[in-house]
């Protein structure tokens, strides 16, 4: 596979708008199943959130975090409305503090890989191939480990599914620094697998099969 392929290819690459409003419709549900928060910084940055306004509900939940610094929820919440502004390192940041606070929040663990992946593919930013390998590589730890809390979340599957093809991508690049092809086969291997397990929720998904076909094809050309 040719560096331009690898180019034109990771620019495809964008956010679920089906992600998003999921993960909109759980803030709203959390939101309704709690009482307000004391901090009226929050409750402010759960208002904007739930209106859509990403770039207010990240400022008041900056607010918030001198006095809910520890509070899990609200660190979680100031990392989603970074992500959706697109601040994916502060993103990163504020779900691995997440993560250190509760240890299975699988949507934490969800949007730090997934943050990590979009870094990954992004090129405009000034990463060399060895770095983009690191992000790839945690974004699927990170999985990972959200899949040791909830092993039925096809969700989870389906976007390792992604790093890894990402990965297969990056090392099966002709040129690139780190281009080895036994592992960019082992990488495409493993995203077959995982885009094979998401058919095992949903046999009927057409977007999946076709996934599957392409990802073995780009394993059997490499070079």
């Amino acid at each position: 596979m040719n560096l331009n392929y690898f180019n034109s290819h990771m620019k495809a690459v964008k956010i679920g708008l089906a992600t998003v409003a999921l993960a909109l419709v759980t803030v709203g549900v959390q939101a309704q199943q709690k009482q307000q928060h004391s901090d009226p910084n929050v409750r402010a940055g759960e208002k904007a959130l739930l209106d859509g306004d990403f770039k207010t509900a990240a400022a008041q939940f900056e607010k918030a975090i001198p006095s809910s610094g520890n509070d899990p929820d609200v660190v979680y919440l100031l990392g989603y409305s970074q992500f959706q502004n697109g601040e994916f390192k502060k993103s990163i940041s504020n779900f691995t503090k997440v993560i250190s606070l509760d240890a299975k929040n699988v949507s934490a663990y969800y949007y730090k890989a997934k943050a990590n992946n979009i870094l990954a593919v992004n090129r405009e930013a000034k990463l060399t191939p060895v770095e983009r390998e690191g992000l790839l590589k945690s974004a699927i730890t990170d999985y990972t480990k959200a899949l040791t809390v909830n092993a039925s979340d096809a969700k989870l599957y389906q976007n390792r599914a992604v790093a890894y093809r990402d990965l297969g991508i990056l090392l099966g690049t002709t040129g690139a620094g780190n281009y080895n092809k036994v592992s960019a086969t082992d990488a495409y291997n493993k995203a077959v697998a995982d885009y094979e397990k998401v058919l095992t929720f949903d046999a009927s998904r057409k977007d999946i099969q076709t996934e599957v076909k392409k990802a073995k094809v780009y394993r059997d050309n490499l070079k």
